[in-house]
């Protein structure tokens, strides 16, 4: 079980380090809204890396079948929790990137790589992992052909991620302290219905 401990604001004035324009807007509870499938129409607020073919899809924010691509927040990020609704097909080659150091280049190497990826070769980096620096025990866990949820704890150095509400990382690593966070399109279909942050 996580320590429920972890999840609680530091006082109920807690707020999100630097704006929430563009991208995110506030929400109950402290949350910030960075994707909400229903109401988006466009991308505007999210720089857009790579050659990702992004669309809006049956009130989803949709990757799909484009090379690879990501959509990265405006605004960075320290201590923070993330929940997202998100539905993948079998293919799909995707993840949830936080604390990326270089909004123009992100990649495994320079940020924390929540991971999307059932096919992936080493399943031990697979879906739920956070890839380099903590494994899913075998076999990994899978989200293809239906509708799955994450939530990922970054505080200080320690990482928790829980997928589907079952407990896949809890790591301590202090590579990466802070920085925006990153969506994934690298093949297959991924669709985003809702994305939220708040503070811890």
């Amino acid at each position: 079980m996580i320590d429920r401990r972890l999840f609680l604001a530091a006082g109920a004035t807690a707020t999100l380090s630097g704006t929430l324009a563009g991208c995110a807007s506030m929400g109950g509870g402290g949350w910030a809204t960075l994707v909400d499938g229903a109401t988006m129409k466009s991308l505007d607020g999210w720089g857009q890396l790579g050659a990702g073919n992004w669309s809006f899809v049956e009130g989803t924010l949709q990757g799909k079948d484009g090379k690879l691509g990501y959509l990265v927040t405006k605004d960075s990020y320290t201590d923070f929790e993330i929940r997202a609704e998100f539905w993948a097909d079998e293919p799909a080659n995707s993840g949830i990137f936080i604390r990326c150091q270089d909004r123009n280049k992100v990649g495994a190497d320079s940020s924390y790589e929540v991971n999307i990826f059932d096919k992936r070769p080493d399943p031990t980096y697979g879906t739920g992992a956070i890839v380099d620096f903590a494994k899913v025990a075998q076999p990994g866990p899978k989200a293809a052909n239906r509708w799955n949820t994450f939530h990922i704890t970054a505080r200080g150095p320690r990482l928790i991620v829980v997928f589907n509400g079952q407990q896949t990382v809890d790591v301590t690593t202090d590579k990466f302290k802070s920085g925006p966070v990153a969506l994934q399109s690298a093949g297959g279909t991924i669709r985003f219905r809702k994305v939220e942050i708040r503070a811890i």
